[in-house]
């Protein structure tokens, strides 16, 4: 069997292909460099320069910060944890329930279109308030008085209307004709969404679900509105004690650090699902 060699022609395309690569990449780099030294330069030599250095990137500031808005990015990234699992099944139970043509489940219906209505229309920060504060208010029994548990229920209420509605896109880009052809097997209404729709809508909902998890990383912070030690709240006590806002900086380079690679993983998802399909 004669092993396959590539043409000259197909060669030279390879290396014109390598060679534009390399000087388009030549070019960015060179563009961004520039840019980078030229926005230093407008901002270092501002008038206000040596007092914004000293406010908010002082080196000191920065190492005795750190410790504390460390420890209360962790508080950020276990309500993240909690959060983000019972959105999904909110944000799913909500989509399924949307989804209900019989006119007995009319009332389901109704309930899950107001509560998506009314959560996507109000801010994630009145919700927490209202939570956070509303709920202990009503002194009923069973109702958690820690403030954590009270900022996840908050934020799960929030984002599950957000994530139904990505949710209920997904299953409806489901072409209708994989659901008849599923009943005309003899799978009931369940057992089609369970096995053909449900699958399908998953996956093609992964890098918005993502970018939602994403913004939701961030909004931990507004937990911080209703009193726990996360990161903001610890970075404001160290300003206030010491009127240097250093401490902010130190909590935004910590929310940085994580939401970016997740940001990176959803373009690559994005990426790969247009190549699925040939775009």
């Amino acid at each position: 069997m004669t092993e396959w060699v590539k043409s000259g022609r197909q060669l030279e395309r390879e290396q014109v292909r390598r060679s534009r690569a390399r000087r388009s990449a030549s070019i960015a780099t060179a563009s961004t460099i520039v840019f980078i030294v030229l926005a230093a330069w407008v901002v270092a030599s501002s008038p206000g320069w040596p007092r914004v250095r000293a406010t908010f990137f002082d080196g000191g500031h920065f190492a005795a910060s750190l410790p504390d808005v460390l420890s209360g990015f962790l508080l950020n990234i276990k309500i993240f944890l909690i959060a983000e699992p019972l959105i999904l099944v909110v944000g799913l139970l909500v989509a399924l329930a949307r989804g209900i043509k019989r006119p007995a489940f009319f009332p389901i219906r109704a309930l899950a279109t107001l509560y998506t209505d009314v959560f996507r229309g109000v801010p994630t920060i009145l919700v927490i308030y209202l939570v956070g504060f509303g709920l202990p208010a009503l002194r009923l029994q069973g109702i958690p008085n820690d403030l954590v548990t009270l900022g996840v229920i908050a934020l799960t209420l929030s984002y599950g209307a957000y994530v139904a509605e990505v949710f209920r896109s997904g299953i409806e880009s489901i072409h209708p004709s994989q659901v008849a052809a599923a009943r005309s097997l003899g799978l009931s209404h369940g057992k089609t969404m369970r096995f053909v729709v449900l699958p399908q809508a998953t996956r093609r909902v992964v890098p918005p679900l993502l970018n939602d998890f994403i913004s939701l990383q961030k909004d931990t912070a507004l937990v911080a509105t209703i009193g726990p030690l996360e990161a903001l709240r610890q970075a404001q006590i160290y300003a206030a004690s010491t009127f240097n806002f250093t401490s902010y900086l130190v909590a935004a380079l910590l929310f940085i650090l994580l939401t970016i690679p997740l940001a990176r993983f959803t373009d690559h998802l994005a990426a790969r699902t247009r190549r699925r399909r040939g775009a």
